[in-house]
């Protein structure tokens, strides 16, 4: 026969606490409910024998002066391993005496919808009314599941715990489970005359409609959350989170880096030579540009506060604005004739490789990157 401090993997002057936490722990991990087997169900046995002698003060006295096993080899001292497993654990490990039927009112899940914006609605940001569709309250039993004038009624079957429990008997003794009850699903009542309008979910299904202001700076992919604005749970419980989420469409003539907003400018050769002024318009309005003579193609021209209001602050970013010379390709003999008599007058060097060849938008990607 094992000794019975060996078995509980105590000392001999252990406390009646000791002992009892030991055993608490070993059961947990031997029960058959949880871990089936001959094995786990011989070591069980022997634990719980271990624990009927030595939890009792006389027969630990009797079996520690060599007097047997005390208590004897029956487990006198309980009713089975279903009830072993109640007294120490509780309803919570499989919902037996005690436990509560879980609730109707269940929260709403999340719902997601896409919203699609002009690149100029992210520069101070913008106002929409989005179509939602939702569940809502059910507006004939406002929740409660029921027709007027009824109300759930306990469950026969589970007498309103929500659970059952069955008695399956083995080798090792009479094992107790417990489950949700089949009848009433667990909730502990059931609802014989259910809504007609909603068959007793207390939510229906429509298209509503949620207002959203969008800050500025939002960007492709960003979610913007809205508490409680999503689906309402079954039997009118507490409504989910809407989120939405932002796709940014591509603009024709303007680009996003960051907070900042950039574009090219095409000027013609003589503008380059001589400078001008012009005026393009932004995504806010029109912006003065200065031309100075001898621009090249590639400089970038900076507007200050010009660009996109960030997500998190107040102070714009730039337009920063790459210049594109533009050369004629189509000259009179007139034009020619004037070219070629700067080219003369200019007596500008021979073409030649530069330190490093790039092209013409690299050149402005470097460019932008630098300013």
């Amino acid at each position: 026969m094992a000794d019975h401090y060996e078995v509980l993997g105590v000392s001999r002057d252990a406390s009646t606490d000791e002992i009892k936490k030991a055993y608490r722990r070993l059961a947990r991990q031997l029960h058959p409910d949880v871990n089936p087997g001959d094995d786990a169900s011989e070591r069980f046995k022997l634990v719980t024998h271990a624990y009927d002698v030595l939890s009792d003060d006389e027969s630990r006295r009797r079996y520690d002066m060599g007097g047997g096993d005390g208590a004897g080899a029956n487990f006198s001292g309980f009713g089975g391993f279903g009830d072993i497993f109640e007294q120490f654990f509780g309803a919570g490990q499989g919902g037996g005496r005690g436990a509560r039927p879980r609730s109707r009112r269940e929260r709403g899940q999340d719902a997601l919808v896409r919203v699609t914006l002009e690149l100029g609605d992210v520069v101070f940001g913008a106002h929409r009314d989005i179509e939602v569709d939702t569940a809502i309250l059910c507006g004939t039993c406002q929740g409660s599941c029921c027709q007027e004038g009824t109300s759930p009624v306990t469950c026969d079957i589970c007498g309103g715990s929500g659970h059952v429990q069955r008695q399956v008997r083995s080798l090792l003794g009479n094992v107790v489970t417990s489950a949700p009850c089949g009848t009433c699903e667990g909730y502990g009542t059931t609802i014989p005359y259910p809504c007609s309008t909603c068959g007793g979910q207390g939510r229906v299904r429509s298209r509503r409609t949620v207002s959203l202001d969008i800050p500025s700076g939002v960007e492709t992919g960003l979610r913007l959350q809205l508490p409680g604005s999503g689906e309402v749970g079954k039997a009118g419980g507490p409504n989910g989170d809407l989120y939405v989420e932002v796709t940014v469409s591509p603009h024709a003539a303007f680009s996003r880096d960051g907070d900042d907003l950039l574009a090219t400018l095409e000027v013609s050769m003589t503008d380059a030579i001589l400078g001008t002024e012009t005026s393009i318009e932004g995504l806010d309005g029109a912006v003065d540009l200065e031309i100075r003579p001898g621009v090249q193609a590639g400089d970038v021209l900076t507007i200050k506060g010009r660009g996109i209001t960030p997500l998190r602050g107040s102070q714009r970013g730039d337009l920063r604005v790459g210049v594109q010379v533009v050369t004629p390709t189509k000259l009179d003999s007139a034009q020619r004739a004037l070219i070629e008599d700067f080219a003369k007058k200019s007596k500008a060097p021979a073409p030649q490789l530069a330190q490093f060849q790039q092209g013409l938008f690299s050149k402005l990607r470097d460019r932008f990157r630098t300013h």
